[in-house]
C-alpha cells in the first residue's frame, strides 16, 4: 500500500502545471476555471464512484483511478490547449474520486487485524507527503533538461506504475453467492440508512468531516507565513516546518486513539496561539496542531470503518469525503471574505474554534462511555 500511495502522489506535473497552462496562453482567469472544473469533477464524482466500488470491485477501482489519471496527463501532455486541460482535469477528479473511500474500505477489509489500519493509513500518508516532496525536487530538473514533454512522459509513467500495483491487492469482497448482487440503489439505501440510524456512524462521520475539512487552511499557509514579515525565500523553509509536523504526526497514527478529543482541543490552542504571535517562531506550534490533525485526522477516519458495514464500506466512506470537500468550500469562503476585514493571523486564529469544539465534544463523549461502563460499587458485605 506504501507503494501505491508514493507512485500515485509522485506526480511532476503538479507543481508546474500552471506554467503548462501560462506556456500554453492561457490567462490566470482561464486556469482559475480549470481549477473550479477540477474541484466540480472530483464533488460531483465522489459518491457515484464510492457506489461503483461497493458495487463491482474495489481493486478494479483502484487499478482504473490512476490510469484514469494518467490519461489525462497524456492529454496534456501531447494535445496541450484549453479542451485538453479541461477534460484532463476531469479525468484527473474523477480518478481521485475513484480512489477516495475505495482505498480506505479496500484496505480495512483485507486485514485480519483491524487495530493496524490507523497505522498503515498514517504511515502511508507520510509516504504520499514523500512523494509529493521528491515530485516537487524532481519537476525541475526534469523540466529544464526534457521541458514539459519529459515532465508529462515521467507523470503518466507513474500512474502506469501505480496501477501495476493496485493489480497486487487482494480481493477484499467476498460475496455469499446465495446472496443477490446488490444495486446501486440497495447500497446507498443502506449506508445512507446506517447514517441516519446509528449515532455512533453519525457522529464518526461528523468528526471525520470536521477534522478533515477544516484543514484545507493549509491552502493559506504561506500568506501567513508572508505576514511574520520573512522574505519570499524564508516561506517554503516554514511551510517546511508544517510539513514536518504533518509527517509525524501521520507517522504516529494508530496510538493513543482515546485521547482523540484532549489532544484537539491542545491543537486548537496551539494553531490560535502560534498564529496570534504574527512571528515565524509561531508556526513551531502550529506545527504541532497541524500534526495533531493529520493524526486525529486518521483516527477519524478508523473510527469511522469500526462502525460501519462491509457491504457500504467505499460508499459510507465517500460520504465522509463529500463533507470534507464541502467543509473546505465553507473554508475558502471564509477567508475569501474574511481577508477583506481581518488580517491572516486572526482568521487562523479563528480556525482554532472548530477543532476545539470537536474536541471538546469526542472527550465528553469519551467522558459518557466510560461513566456508562463504569463497574458497580462493590456490595457491603460487613453486615451493618
Amino acid at each position: 500500500m506504501y507503494a501505491y500511495t508514493f507512485f500515485e502522489d509522485f506526480v511532476l506535473f503538479y507543481p508546474v502545471y500552471a506554467l503548462l497552462f501560462a506556456s500554453t496562453g492561457l490567462s490566470p482567469g482561464e486556469i482559475s476555471s480549470l481549477l473550479v472544473i477540477w474541484s466540480v469533477a472530483g464533488f460531483a464524482l465522489e459518491v457515484p464512484t464510492g457506489l461503483l466500488a461497493d458495487v463491482f470491485s474495489r481493486r478494479l477501482l483502484l487499478v482504473l483511478s490512476p490510469l484514469v489519471v494518467g490519461l489525462g496527463y497524456g492529454l496534456w501532455t501531447f494535445f496541450p490547449s484549453y479542451p485538453a486541460f479541461a477534460a484532463g482535469f476531469v479525468l484527473w477528479g474523477a480518478g481521485t474520486a475513484m480512489r477516495s473511500g475505495t482505498l480506505q474500505a479496500q484496505v480495512y477489509e483485507s486485514l485480519p487485524d483491524k487495530t493496524v489500519y490507523a497505522r498503515l493509513m498514517g504511515r502511508s500518508q507520510v509516504a504520499g507527503m514523500l512523494a509529493m516532496m521528491a515530485g516537487g525536487a524532481v519537476a525541475g530538473p526534469v523540466l529544464a533538461a526534457g521541458g514539459f514533454l519529459a515532465v508529462g512522459v515521467a507523470s503518466v509513467a507513474a500512474t502506469v506504475v501505480t496501477a501495476l500495483i493496485g493489480t497486487t491487492f487482494p480481493d477484499a469482497q467476498k460475496q455469499d453467492p446465495e446472496e443477490e448482487e446488490e444495486s446501486f440503489l440497495g447500497v446507498l439505501r443502506v449506508g445512507l440508512g446506517e447514517v441516519r440510524r446509528v449515532r455512533a456512524v453519525r457522529f464518526a462521520l461528523l468528526a471525520a468531516v470536521v477534522i478533515g475539512g477544516f484543514t484545507a487552511i493549509d491552502e493559506y499557509l504561506p500568506l501567513l507565513a508572508q505576514g511574520t514579515g520573512v522574505g519570499d525565500a524564508a516561506v517554503p523553509l516554514l511551510l517546511l516546518v508544517i510539513s514536518l509536523g504533518q509527517a509525524v504526526g501521520g507517522w504516529l497514527a494508530g496510538r493513543g486513539a482515546k485521547a482523540v478529543g484532549p489532544l484537539l482541543v491542545v491543537a486548537g490552542v496551539l494553531l490560535a496561539g502560534g498564529a496570534a504571535t504574527g512571528s515565524p517562531f509561531g508556526f513551531l506550534p502550529i506545527a504541532v496542531a497541524f500534526g495533531i490533525f493529520q493524526w486525529g485526522g486518521v483516527a477519524a477516519d478508523a473510527r469511522l470503518q469500526d462502525r460501519i458495514e462491509d457491504r457500504s464500506r467505499a460508499t459510507v466512506t465517500s460520504l465522509a469525503g463529500l463533507g470534507t470537500e464541502v467543509v473546505a468550500l465553507a473554508v475558502y469562503a471564509f477567508y475569501g471574505v474574511g481577508s477583506t476585514w481581518l488580517a491572516m493571523g486572526v482568521l487562523f486564529a479563528l480556525s482554532g474554534l472548530p477543532y476545539l469544539v470537536i474536541g471538546l465534544t469526542l472527550a465528553a463523549s469519551g467522558l459518557r462511555r466510560r461513566r456508562w461502563r463504569a463497574p458497580p460499587p462493590p456490595a457491603d458485605t460487613s453486615g451493618s
